[in-house]
């Protein structure tokens, strides 16, 4: 069984390829200047990395699915995730990016604001495929950092290294919302597909035996990660896919609270509610009344 390499560390991860460490907590990687070429290896990272890809020279497989790892393309990896690479012997390893401990951004403005960065959680099929003008952006955010490692670490340094990171980071948002954009057309058949599962979920009474739907199973069904679905939704549509859930089941709610008899708790069931309080709840926020309120009001 082939090992697997735990990286708690920068310094790890430069110890893997033969590269020098010159921060602690933070390091600028070019696999141009290697010094050591493994080929079949799997990494469980504890630090966020970021990467640009050069030229296709191997496979990362992340869970059961592989990269689509072609020359400009922008792959990420936060803590707690594992990824397998594979490159063949003979062909050298060409990327360029930014591995970070998470104690380097601890404090600052970065460290409040990461889990915005929702692509460090998108899958395989969901790489940034960068222009030529995106990957200049890209390097030169890269040798922004680097000059500051090279710089002789003092009070400043942190927040100066952070700050070229949370831009780095910012501008892979700004292309990724022109990824979204480019990829319109394949978006628009998801959203589609994300309307007819949901009305299935509902028309075939799944409610009463899975509960109220989720955004993660809704993602499953379209093959992407919850994070990648949520995002490509709020840029189609304007509104989270949670808000579109929130909405059907409000329709549906107001639907059977006038069109039938039924009783709130048996209405609160088909809809997937576990506790007719937590529908009560809902339905009051969404339409500033409670269930039996509208029901008069429409009466």
């Amino acid at each position: 069984m082939e090992e697997m390499i735990k990286i708690d560390s920068v310094e790890q991860y430069d110890n893997l390829f033969g590269l020098e460490t010159l921060h602690p907590q933070v390091s600028v990687i070019d696999l141009n200047k290697a010094t050591k070429h493994p080929t079949h290896f799997t990494l469980s990272y504890g630090v966020y990395a970021i990467f640009l890809k050069q030229v296709k020279c191997g496979d990362i497989r992340y869970g059961r699915q592989t990269y689509d790892y072609q020359e400009g393309t922008v792959v990420c990896f936060a803590p707690g995730q594992v990824a397998q690479m594979e490159i063949p012997p003979g062909t050298k390893a060409q990327a360029r990016g930014v591995i970070f401990h998470p104690d380097l951004i601890r404090g600052t403005s970065l460290g409040q604001d990461i889990r915005q960065y929702s692509f460090f959680s998108y899958q395989s099929n969901e790489a940034l495929h960068l222009s030529e003008e995106e990957r200049e952006i890209f390097t030169d955010c890269l040798d922004k950092i680097n000059i500051e490692l090279q710089h002789p670490i003092d009070k400043h340094s942190k927040r100066l290294i952070s700050r070229n990171i949370e831009l780095l980071l910012d501008y892979c948002m700004r292309f990724y919302e022109r990824q979204f954009i480019t990829r319109s057309e394949a978006n628009k058949d998801v959203l589609i597909h994300f309307e007819n599962l949901l009305d299935h979920y509902y028309s075939t009474r799944l409610a009463e035996t899975k509960g109220l739907p989720t955004v993660k199973y809704f993602a499953d069904k379209v093959c992407l990660s919850p994070n990648y679905f949520g995002d490509l939704i709020k840029k189609e549509t304007g509104k989270t896919a949670q808000e579109h859930i929130q909405n059907k089941i409000m329709d549906l709610a107001k639907s059977l609270i006038i069109g039938t008899d039924k009783t709130v708790s048996q209405i609160a069931y088909e809809l997937g509610f576990q506790y007719s309080q937590h529908f009560n709840r809902l339905f009051k926020k969404n339409a500033g009344c409670t269930p039996c309120e509208y029901r008069k009001q429409q009466a």
